[in-house]
């Protein structure tokens, strides 16, 4: 079993900052990606930023410049630091991985989701 445990969200002014943080634990052979993707109310989910064990980071146009990931393979953790944030950008957030477990003689890898963080950016 694997899970993910995020953190962070809340209300926030327009211009403001949060940071997510998100942790994975349990039977974890290898981190392959964390990431964050969110979705607002009416739209469909949306990858916002992802990461890889090697450190190469994804964005999408619209938080580019302003929001950073970063994360700790040995901590297994990701985190969004979220800056000028926009009212555009009220959504639940998700954190998501992509992780190698155990499976079997051999291992297996699959997609993880958190429970996600609501935030909210008031104009």
């Amino acid at each position: 079993q694997v899970h993910l445990v995020e953190s962070g969200g809340g209300l926030v002014q327009a211009g403001g900052s949060l940071r997510l943080s998100c942790a994975a634990s349990g039977s974890i052979v290898s981190i392959v990606s964390m990431g964050w993707s969110r979705q607002a109310p009416g739209k469909q989910r949306e990858l916002v930023a992802e990461v890889t064990s090697g450190g190469t980071t994804t964005y999408a146009d619209s938080v580019k410049g302003r929001f950073t990931i970063s994360s700790d393979n040995a901590e297994k953790t990701v985190d969004l630091q979220m800056n000028s944030l926009k009212p555009e950008d009220t959504a639940v957030y998700y954190c998501n991985a992509r992780i190698t477990i155990s499976q079997g003689m051999g291992y297996e890898v699959r997609d993880y989701w958190g429970q996600g963080t609501q935030v909210t950016v008031s104009s």
